[in-house]
């Protein structure tokens, strides 16, 4: 008879159990030091092993030979009754199949019956947050008053639906969905005792597929196992099994959107369309991408954020609409339109920073030896550049930029060099001398003078600039 995978990899024991290690180390403990609740609320999303824990609980209390331990040895007769669910003493009440209530009441009534076999009687009550208002109370009063040989193990996907008067009484553990990591060598493992070899893409996407439970892992692992029949999984076939956009094409489309090609778009899409592919399902595989893409610095981040939103948002605001290929249309034009905007700023923002790093080829030594010359031809161009250029000197030169230093009495001669009529002047005259395309700013340089020495100094040098004297 075939045993599913999951059934047949299911944890017989703690060390098994993928993820989840705080949660196994507490138990582990409880059970070593035999500080074991009467009632325990397991809460996480579906899949993530509530049930598989509160069996191995109901082993490490109920094992023969190695007594009430964290370490059940899986060998004696009610070990293996566990194992294969047929074990007297473990009752499983599945609350979503009937609301419970009759289930709750024949639970009240036999709780007091000793256990046939074991040490304790294991009540897991799945999905608990489905029983009536009805079950709750019954069940209420069984836990305020339980026998010493039983223990309750609720699960449930939904805490915040179960009386809190109930709560109170467990001890309450969050599961959380499995890490790839753990998921991963889970199922390595699994593959490695199935003789089968399987390719990090199509793990990543039986994690993708599977948000985080292991049960629906397994059972795609299982699913992509059979189509393969013996042979190597890669991520090609793991992508037909599961009905996933190959990455190939969704490369292809991310380049189309780049190069804000849309015609290509659009016969991209229809040609999607000719091959049977859900439009939808591509749209919402891109997006996965793009997510990927982003954590991996392999796309601008506004362009991967965008196809995101607007993909989620598109398919939302027309989600009644059954032609998706003209949704698909929607969604190209808008992602375009968006992307373009932000290509756009993103060529400026290259070809200004390329501008910066262009290096002239003129150094600071000829500027110097030209010096002269330039401060002639710019005295020829405005006579008050003559008289704000005394005493100011070329600096150095940094990138394409030359730096004109002025003494600190000369701050005012400064600010009017940097105003815009007489900056744009002075810099075409060394331009045209200079034969670049520099840029000039300006600086103070030079330690302040006494008030006397500037007076001389400035006053010596507007007189050899106008030709006048001192009249006393």
């Amino acid at each position: 008879m075939h045993i599913t995978l999951y059934r047949k990899y299911r944890p017989k024991d703690f060390s098994e159990v993928a993820g989840e290690d705080e949660i196994v180390t507490t138990l582990k403990n409880s059970l070593r030091t035999g500080r074991i609740a009467h009632a325990y609320l397991f809460n996480g999303p579906r899949g993530v092993g509530k049930t598989t824990v509160a069996r191995l609980i109901a082993k490490g209390v109920n094992c023969l030979e190695n007594g009430i331990t964290d370490t059940p040895c899986n060998k004696c007769e009610n070990c293996l009754s566990i194992t294969e669910g047929n074990f007297m003493d473990l009752i499983e009440i599945d609350a979503a199949s009937n609301r419970g209530i009759d289930e709750i009441r024949q639970l009240k009534e036999k709780i007091n019956y000793r256990p046939s076999k074991g040490r304790k009687k294991i009540y897991i009550i799945d999905e608990v947050h489905m029983l009536t208002k009805e079950a709750f109370n019954a069940l209420l009063k069984t836990l305020e008053e339980p026998p010493e040989h039983a223990i309750f193990i609720l699960a449930t996907t939904e805490p915040d639906k179960i009386l809190p008067t109930i709560i109170s009484r467990c001890q309450r553990y969050d599961f959380k969905t499995l890490n790839y990591k753990s998921m991963k060598e889970k199922l390595l493992y699994i593959a490695r005792e199935e003789n089968i070899t399987i390719d990090d893409g199509s793990l990543a996407l039986i994690y993708e597929s599977s948000t985080g439970s292991m049960r629906d892992a397994i059972s795609i692992l299982e699913r992509v196992m059979i189509t393969c029949l013996q042979e190597a999984i890669t991520i090609e076939k793991t992508e037909e099994v599961l009905g996933i956009t190959s990455t190939v094409k969704i490369k292809k489309f991310i380049e189309i959107i780049k190069n804000s090609d849309t015609k290509e778009a659009v016969i991209f899409l229809d040609e999607l369309w000719q091959e049977s592919i859900n439009i939808e399902l591509f749209f919402k595989d891109l997006a996965k991408y793009s997510k990927d893409l982003i954590l991996k610095n392999e796309i601008e981040l506004e362009l991967g954020l965008n196809i995101i939103d607007v993909i989620y948002e598109t398919l939302n605001r027309f989600k009644f609409e059954e032609d998706k290929r003209l949704v698909g249309y929607v969604i190209v034009n808008i992602i375009l339109k968006k992307s373009e905007k932000i290509i756009s700023v993103e060529r400026v923002i290259e070809k200004f920073e390329v501008q910066e790093e262009i290096i002239i080829d003129v150094s600071i030594d000829e500027i110097r030896k030209q010096w002269p010359m330039i401060l002639t031809a710019a005295k020829k161009q405005k006579i008050t550049l003559g008289a704000f250029l005394i005493g100011a000197n070329p600096v150095r030169i940094k990138g394409n930029t030359l730096y004109i230093g002025f003494d600190q009495e000369n701050s005012f001669a400064k600010e009017q060099m940097e105003s815009e009529i007489y900056n744009s002047i002075f810099t075409e005259v060394i331009r045209k001398i200079t034969d670049s395309n520099i840029q000039v700013k300006y600086e103070v340089a030079g330690r302040k003078k006494e008030n006397k020495a500037i007076e001389n100094d400035l006053s010596k040098k507007i007189m050899d600039f106008f030709g006048g004297e001192v009249i006393s």
